[in-house]
């Protein structure tokens, strides 16, 4: 082509690149917010349950106590141990997400309905558990790969992963309130609830772009070979490569570790903090107030995650993931020794605060380290060892609590995520180094 015709190209097709990457961001920013409350929709229906867990096992068919409580949590969260990564690496080896995800929120939906007809079916405690399983194996699915798929948008995967973490935090904070208070009307009007939010969160899914089939995100400016042959080389991957290269990425094990230890808290306070503040030996309140106090924790949490997420785009990950988790532990141990409700309440809101620094940058930290290709699978990778220490909260803190009390088991708690922080923190400095005044303070001294 001459001078002359490429000046005319230019010319006639110059702005092409700004309009189509306009339209892109355009594009980006409705399916981030879709995502967005596809995440909270999810949480709301899996934290709804949580404050009338006391009532709710008893109503179908366990012994009162706390035993029962962390058995029917850990039939849930045992399942998304199992399945997260089988959903992940399905998704990357099909070249679709959408679709699971739909699957996996109506099919939990479906498991909602199925555990609140129990108890007039006559069936018993073993039959919950048995759903609750596979419930959680299809839920999981649904909130896994939303994440994965805000991990496939541009707009800066602090920010991404802030939308993330925003959902959570806020799905939990209403969950949590709206659950404490149809608890009060009945042990199973959470579980109704459940049912109908997260068969609204597979129906808003479906309209998402889906950006894994289209690979929008990843080849966004190649040319028609280049795009073809990446779409070559993520479908001829298979199931159990993309797994192995997820695993195998150098260094996601210290975001795997801290993504272990945050949902152990997590799930420490969601089993050992409702009964906690429940208990007529410490502070007595109603299953509404120990929502209210959970969502004291939430709230801020949800409020702060976007800006800090984006924060750790600017300053690096290692402020925000290491000395958020420091103070997380030192919070966490407070609220377990507070004399005093009030000294408790406010000691939850420091304990979200600290949450919302490092949740993102955490979250951000795994796409920061693996390929596109396999970002389903490390993502999946990240839920299973989150919801691990899911399992380990409600094991280790429900079996704590029964054999030693409240607050030894706080301190064990609190105490853990210290330990990661520290061990760690050679670790986080060495994968991401801070960048600005702030970050470069934090990574150096």
């Amino acid at each position: 082509m001459s001078d002359g015709d490429s000046s005319a190209a230019t010319a006639a097709g110059g702005d092409r690149p700004a309009e189509i990457d306009t339209a892109g961001a355009a594009a980006d920013a409705t399916d981030r917010r879709r995502l967005g409350a596809v995440v909270l929709a999810v949480l709301i229906s899996q934290v709804l349950l949580y404050p009338g867990v006391p009532d709710l096992v008893v109503a179908l068919g366990a012994p009162a106590g706390i035993d029962a409580g962390m058995w029917f949590l850990v039939a849930e969260f045992g399942a998304f141990v199992t399945f997260a990564v089988v959903w992940g690496a399905l998704s990357d080896a099909l070249g679709t997400r959408v679709p699971l995800i739909v699957t996996g929120a109506l099919g939990g939906a479906a498991s909602y309905v199925a555990l609140a007809s129990l108890p007039g079916l006559g069936l018993g405690f073993g039959a919950a558990l048995l759903v609750r399983v596979v419930g959680g194996a299809l839920t999981i699915g649904a909130f896994s790969l939303s994440i994965t798929l805000l991990m496939d948008l541009r707009g800066g995967n602090g920010r991404n992963m802030g939308t993330a973490g925003f959902a959570i935090g806020l799905g939990a904070a209403v969950g949590s309130v709206v659950g404490g208070s149809l608890a009060g009307l009945g042990a199973l009007y959470p579980v109704y609830a459940g049912a109908v939010v997260l068969a609204a969160a597979g129906l808003l899914a479906a309209t998402v772009d889906d950006r894994r089939r289209t690979a929008a995100a990843n080849n966004l400016g190649a040319s028609d070979s280049e795009a073809s042959d990446s779409a070559s080389e993520t479908d001829g991957g298979g199931f159990r490569d993309v797994l192995a290269r997820a695993r195998t990425t150098p260094g996601l094990l210290v975001p795997l570790a801290f993504g272990f230890v945050d949902r152990l808290t997590a799930g420490f306070f969601a089993l050992v903090g409702v009964y906690y503040f429940q208990d007529p030996a410490t502070f007595g309140l109603s299953a509404a107030g120990a929502g209210a106090t959970l969502a004291l924790f939430f709230v801020p949490f949800a409020l702060l995650q976007s800006p800090l997420g984006a924060l750790s785009d600017r300053i690096g990950r290692f402020l925000p993931v290491v000395a958020g988790s420091l103070a997380y532990g030192v919070a966490t141990v407070g609220v377990g020794v507070a004399p005093a409700y009030p000294i408790a309440a406010a000691l939850m809101v420091l304990v979200g605060v600290c949450g919302a620094l490092m949740a993102p940058a955490t979250m951000a930290l795994v796409t920061d380290l693996v390929e596109p290709e396999v970002r389903g699978a490390a993502m999946g990778l990240f839920n299973v060892f989150g919801s691990l220490g899911f399992l380990a909260g409600f094991l280790v803190g429900g079996s704590a609590t029964g054999a030693f009390g409240y607050t030894p088991a706080f301190l064990a708690v609190g105490g853990l995520e210290l330990a990661i922080a520290l061990a760690l923190l050679p670790a986080v400095r060495s994968l991401s180094p801070g960048a600005g005044v702030i970050g470069r303070l934090g990574a150096e001294g």
